[in-house]
């Protein structure tokens, strides 16, 4: 006798990782509950998180819009202005520290000092969410109003939605440093200019993280005590790295760190449960595949079987549908999903 003999089969790597088809690999959620099909699932996070959301769209789920496009808004338009990218109209949030701060801005708990960034052109972007309006704002006044209207239907979202899923993206980040406000994007990528005594780069460590998601769950909870959250991890690597060494390390430790929080994150918490997407994408017998030939690109393949096994473990028996296609043309345009930190490289061009 041996601790490991009774062990099931889903404990072993030659049985259900080297044992098995590429395309079966099937590691379940740390504890799974049920989606009901009326449920509003929300979305955020980096740009993985938009492949869960058009993926559970395409699976018949409600993608909860709290924040959608104005009447008579042509459809092309309203997507460039990121109108359904995800549940509110906030961008990519790539920190658990973006997260927790979008939240208290919501309720105004906290307003930080910067207030509007100014592009080449004298157009003016919000600094939070640089990317959600193409031609930039013509005036303080207009990006004031945008920002309220938006944290308004921010409050909407977290006090209404069933399940919230969030995909944890990035250790590394911009730091406003007169109140510590955390930023999607360095300044001077797509808005503002950089300075170093106004703003500071920031490589958050997996306990940082851990307690930024923790703050953000209690304040998410008081508001709304019977919501549900899936964490994740994004499998796309980082496009760039500011810390001083190869970018493939930088990349290493930010998963790492990002594993590590998750894990922690689901063990206090019993509302959150972690869902290993990232484990899918990078596995030893997918890794190969399940990246486009930039390395960095996850496949509409791999987007298919994350949400195979998402659909499986979330959803009743026998009621998932069958994602027989790659979830549809859209997953082939890289146009489609919205990557702030794709214009650092823009910018060097």
């Amino acid at each position: 006798m041996n601790p490991y003999a009774d062990l099931p089969a889903e404990r072993f790597w030659r049985k259900v990782v080297a044992g098995v088809p590429p395309f079966a690999l099937a590691p379940g959620p740390s504890e799974r509950f049920t989606i009901a099909r009326d449920a509003r699932v929300a979305t955020a996070g980096s740009c993985f998180a938009q492949h869960v959301a058009r993926a559970l769209t395409e699976a018949g789920f409600g993608h909860y819009l709290a924040e959608t496009a104005p009447e008579g808004l042509a459809p092309d338009i309203a997507a460039d202005r990121q109108y359904g990218t995800y549940s509110a109209r906030y961008g990519n949030v790539y920190t658990a520290r973006q997260l927790l701060q979008l939240f208290d801005r919501a309720y105004g708990t906290y307003a930080p000092a910067l207030a509007a960034w100014t592009r080449p052109d004298g157009r003016l972007v919000d600094p939070f969410r640089p990317g959600i309006e193409p031609d930039g704002f013509p005036d303080p006044e207009a990006l004031e109003a945008a920002r309220a209207t938006h944290l308004a239907a921010v409050r909407a979202m977290f006090e209404t939605l069933d399940v919230f899923v969030f995909t944890l993206g990035l250790t590394e980040g911009w730091m406003h440093r007169p109140d510590g406000a955390m930023l999607p994007v360095a300044p001077g990528v797509i808005g503002g200019s950089f300075d170093p005594e106004t703003y500071a780069f920031v490589n958050a460590r997996a306990g940082d993280v851990r307690d930024d998601m923790l703050a953000f769950l209690a304040r998410l909870f008081a508001v709304n005590p019977g919501a549900r959250v899936i964490l994740t991890v994004s499998p796309v690597p980082l496009i760039a790295t500011y810390a001083d060494r190869h970018v493939l390390v930088s990349n290493t430790y930010s998963k790492a760190a990002l594993r590590v929080a998750a894990e922690e994150i689901v063990a206090a918490e019993p509302r959150a449960v972690y869902f290993p997407a990232y484990e899918i994408v990078t596995s030893t017998a997918n890794a190969g595949r399940y990246y486009a030939d930039d390395l960095r690109s996850v496949t509409p393949v791999a987007v298919a079987h994350v949400m195979r096994v998402f659909l499986e473990a979330f959803t009743e028996a026998g009621t998932a549908p069958a994602l027989t296609h790659p979830l549809g043309l859209e997953y082939v345009r890289a146009a489609g999903i919205v990557c702030d930190e794709e214009a650092i490289e823009r910018s060097l061009v």
